[in-house]
């Protein structure tokens, strides 16, 4: 169980998972409301999610214009920030996007890269990385980190991309998706990865581009692990109220890379909880807007709908 005696033990105990990835400011608005200059950012998501199990080091950039409410954000769990670079001149990267009713979709309105575009992240303490998570940007970033890190100490590298990559940098994606060993897509993106439609066939081909576990996300329809020849389905927590699905993919994959990370195993059996816990973190996610819904959770909420999911898909 995740309880706050445990979450302290964890503290003392866990090597810090490493994420590399994009802290940001966002707007979103959504059929259920609207909210302007909102904390958000692949690595904000996910090391909140993940540092829930496990302490979380984050390497990302922003602007001298970025809020100081919401680096204190950061600073409420147990998040090293020492990675957090602050770029004197530049502004903190920027997204505006907006979702109908299908909120698997979001239409982005506005992207201002910003700081992002002088990024150039430094991994310190590059020997001392268990895990490693590289959140969705520039795969030649990417590749750059993993150059940082001590490969042969690092129990398992994760890697989350996006439809973008894929179909202006295939090739240097494809390099970095040979070095990595799990690997984070939704539907549409394996699909276009591999040319596949078949979701099955699909991962069987990202396989043998290198990776040995291939999470594929499915949205409110849930998710599919492919681990070597085994594979596991699971639905997506149902929910009577979802007003923003932004960051639900990060996360995912911070709940379920904190899990492992706390557990210090790559199993099949454990990596079928970690992602029932990534779904679980999700569903929190998107009951509001930003990282509000997450804030609210102790480790007992997120016990009890562990549970409640369990028995839901159990028969």
């Amino acid at each position: 169980m995740v309880t706050k005696a445990s979450i302290k033990k964890v503290k003392k105990s866990v090597q810090p998972l490493l994420v590399v990835g994009t802290v940001a400011v966002d707007s979103v608005e959504t059929p259920f409301g609207k909210r302007d200059e909102c904390f958000g950012g692949s690595a904000s998501y996910f090391s909140y999610s993940a540092s829930f199990f496990t302490p979380v080091r984050l390497v990302a950039v922003v602007g001298k214009d970025f809020p100081s409410q919401y680096r204190k954000v950061l600073e409420e769990k147990n998040i090293n920030l020492e990675g957090l670079q602050i770029h004197p001149t530049g502004k903190t990267f920027r997204w505006k996007g907006k979702y109908d009713f299908d909120l698997n979709n979001a239409q982005t309105l506005e992207t201002h890269l910003n700081v992002l575009l002088q990024f150039d992240p430094v991994v310190k303490g590059g020997n001392q990385v268990d895990y490693l998570f590289l959140a969705n940007f520039d795969p030649t970033l990417q590749m750059k980190v993993l150059k940082q890190v001590e490969r042969p100490r690092v129990k398992l590298v994760a890697l989350d991309t996006m439809n973008f990559w894929i179909q202006n940098k295939r090739k240097d994606l494809k390099t970095v998706i040979e070095h990595v060993d799990l690997i984070v897509l939704n539907d549409g993106e394996t699909r276009q990865l591999t040319g596949e439609n078949n979701l099955i066939k699909a991962a069987r081909k990202i396989r043998d581009m290198g990776p040995d576990i291939i999470v594929v996300k499915k949205g409110e329809h849930g998710v599919l692990l492919f681990y070597r020849d085994q594979f596991f389905a699971l639905p997506a927590f149902p929910l009577d109220s979802v007003f923003d699905p932004t960051g639900a993919g990060d996360t995912f994959a911070g709940g379920m890379m904190g899990y492992i990370a706390k557990q210090n195993s790559v199993t099949f059996d454990t990596l079928k909880r970690a992602v029932a816990y990534g779904s679980v973190m999700a569903s929190f996610t998107v009951e509001k807007f930003s990282l509000d819904r997450l804030r609210e959770l102790g480790g007992s909420d997120i016990d009890e709908r562990l549970s409640e999911f369990r028995a839901l898909t159990k028969f």
